[in-house]
């Protein structure tokens, strides 16, 4: 494979046998290291790739002999600002940032979330960003909700972002969280595999639906308190939008203080759903050792476990508290 080097260089490739009848898209990014299949898709579109030199469409089939010219120009200037917001950080180093996401923080900007996001804090933390398709900005591997707490992993370059998205899709990555559930789960452990799609009522909600993408959480009960409430620990096999919170109340036992699926706000004194990314493993791409992280539980959490405790007299593991 071949290393694309710094950003504003010219990578060249010559097909051998093994490239015979290969798409160029698919074989560039899979010779050229650190330049993902879709990287090469919009460097094609931009007339950054030639092929013989001349430019070439993504589909193009190779032969033996060819030569394809890869011209990556330096990454441009994000279009979102960086701004000194404190981060929580769990664990850094030259190619990922594990951070401690507190509750009412938005990960991305969008529209109406310009500033004061995750994503403006790790700009002005990581001024040297290496960029990620073509810009400069850090890669997000995961999302939190905005009123979910916990860890979340972002990739500082494209290779690693690359690696991490595998290691999830793969379910090589750990991602525990713990939640606080509405009612009595009777079952002590289990695993909901339900499909998750849009909800055809509300563009904003989702739903379990026919037809959605595969979605499997698995989960494990700590703590009931009466009939009341349950803490468990949720295990995300895959990664849908807010998957535990629909799961949960696909199973009629939904998030405590979820304001979208169990339509209850400030319920034991949470100021947004019980949900907590408490745990997370993963491979680190540079040494390729299995590493483990926890988060403590954010203050209203803890506290609303302890006003539990002692309203219904149930003890908590220490691990927990």
């Amino acid at each position: 494979m071949t290393s694309v080097g710094e950003a504003g260089t010219t990578v060249r490739l010559e097909v051998g046998e093994g490239g015979i009848g290969q798409r160029l898209d698919a074989y560039a990014s899979a010779s050229a290291e650190g330049l993902s299949r879709s990287r090469i898709q919009a460097l094609i579109r931009e007339g950054n790739v030639l092929l013989n030199g001349k430019p070439a469409k993504a589909s193009a089939k190779l032969r033996a002999g060819d030569v394809i010219e890869i011209d990556v120009p330096p990454p441009v200037q994000w279009d979102v600002e960086a701004e000194d917001i404190p981060l929580d950080i769990v664990y850094e180093d030259e190619q990922i940032l594990v951070v401690n996401k507190s509750r009412g923080v938005v990960v991305h900007p969008a529209a109406g979330h310009r500033r004061g996001t995750l994503v403006n804090a790790v700009l002005n933390h990581c001024p040297d960003l290496k960029g990620i398709g073509g810009e400069i900005r850090p890669g997000i591997v995961h999302r939190l909700d905005k009123d979910t707490t916990g860890l979340l992993v972002i990739a500082k370059d494209e290779e690693t972002l690359r690696n991490l998205q595998k290691q999830i899709k793969d379910r090589q990555a750990k991602r525990q969280y713990l939640a606080l559930c509405k009612g009595r789960l009777q079952a002590d452990a289990g695993t909901v595999e339900a499909p998750i799609g849009r909800d055809d009522r509300d563009r904003k909600r989702m739903a379990v639906r026919p037809g959605g993408r595969e979605a499997v959480t698995a989960f494990e009960v700590v703590t009931r308190f009466g009939n009341d409430y349950t803490l468990l620990v949720a295990k995300l096999q895959t990664g849908r939008t807010h998957q535990i919170r629909v799961h949960m109340a696909y199973l009629r036992h939904p998030v405590v203080g979820d304001p979208v699926y169990s339509r209850t706000k400030g319920e034991l004194g949470l100021q947004g759903q019980a949900l907590h990314a408490f745990k997370l493993g993963l491979v680190l791409p540079r040494s390729g050792e299995f590493v483990e992280f926890s988060a403590p539980l954010p203050d209203d959490f803890r506290e609303a476990l302890e006003t539990l405790k002692r309203r219904y007299r149930e003890e908590l593991p220490k691990w927990l508290m």
